[in-house]
């Protein structure tokens, strides 16, 4: 979708990137539309709302066929209990509320819940902290996981997604970074992700080049991430594509991507490693959805049907 709130000084830039766990809002390069209760703008552009809605999941009909393949470590609650970073717009964030988690991972989540049969309950977390709790504090993690081998060694995945990755910097790249050299560069990221993985086997390359560092700057939350550069404390931010999108749309003229999205590779739900059940029935029921059309719509719904795929795979290859 296409949203602006029309900030153009870096003041307000600031401030929106600060807020946007409390904003209602959301958009990514797609160009789509948002489900708000305020309509959009004939060139495709949402107007202000108070509130941002996203897909209506109480059409979904259990399956009991698929509900059958789930443990009883996960249905004796009658909840569905899935783990979320929510500072990650427009997968999962935050309605102006500043308590109520949205977003397309949220109404996926809701989603695999009703073809379950059970109730949904997003949890929010930092980010680096789901994958350990996952079979234990959490049923599922579903929070814009890329798929890598290192975290596959800890958690079994579902794909349902795919996201590259987009560098960002202030409009028209002031400072001149290239990001095929990044030594003595200021550069955000939000800790745990393969964004910051990258960055960091770049840095090792500085130093072994005898290069200056590359001054990285991890934070929690990708708002803060978002912030460093629009206040002008970091040079350039990487993250997923999606999100990118999200923070350029939210800061009006301020940041711009710098270059081509980079790595598109699958994004997935994480299951407790081993357990082959649930991993059976999170499979099933993400490709019901997906055949069924509910998947597309939830996509649409948030504007990043760009990143839809049409099979839900457990564990996939992936390039090593």
């Amino acid at each position: 979708m296409s949203l602006s709130k029309g900030m153009q000084s870096i003041a307000a830039a600031t401030l929106s990137a600060a807020m946007l766990i409390a904003i209602a809002a959301c958009g990514t390069t797609d160009g789509s539309n948002t489900a708000t209760d305020s309509g959009s703008s004939s060139d495709g552009s949402t107007t202000s709302s108070s509130s941002t809605q996203g897909f209506d999941t109480s059409g979904i009909k259990k399956d009991d066929a698929i509900a059958a393949l789930l443990p009883e470590s996960v249905t004796k609650d009658g909840t569905l209990t899935v783990g979320t970073d929510t500072s990650y717009a427009p997968a999962e964030f935050f309605a102006e509320d500043g308590k109520t988690p949205i977003g397309f991972d949220v109404d996926l989540s809701k989603a695999l819940a009703a073809v379950f049969g059970l109730k949904e309950e997003t949890v929010s977390s930092t980010f680096d902290s789901i994958i350990p709790s996952v079979g234990s504090k959490y049923d599922l993690g579903i929070s814009s996981f890329t798929v890598t081998k290192e975290r596959m060694d800890a958690v079994d995945f579902v794909t349902y997604f795919k996201a590259g990755s987009t560098w960002v910097t202030k409009k028209g790249n002031p400072e001149k970074v290239d990001t095929s050299n990044l030594c003595g560069v200021k550069v955000a990221v939000q800790t745990g992700t393969t964004q910051e993985e990258e960055v960091n086997k770049a840095n090792e390359q500085c130093k072994a080049d005898g290069k200056d560092e590359i001054e990285i700057q991890s934070s929690k939350l990708q708002t803060d991430v978002t912030t460093a550069v629009a206040s002008g404390k970091a040079s350039i931010f990487y993250a997923d594509s999606p999100v990118a999108g999200y923070a350029i749309e939210q800061t009006g003229d301020t940041l711009e991507a710098l270059g081509d999205d980079t790595g598109v590779t699958p994004e997935a739900v994480a299951i407790k490693k081993g357990d082959t059940q649930t991993a059976e029935a999170v499979q099933k029921a993400m490709q019901k959805l997906m055949d069924d059309g509910t998947y597309q719509k939830i996509l649409d719904t948030w504007g990043v049907s760009s990143g839809a795929i049409d099979k839900a795979e457990i564990n996939p290859a992936i390039e090593e």
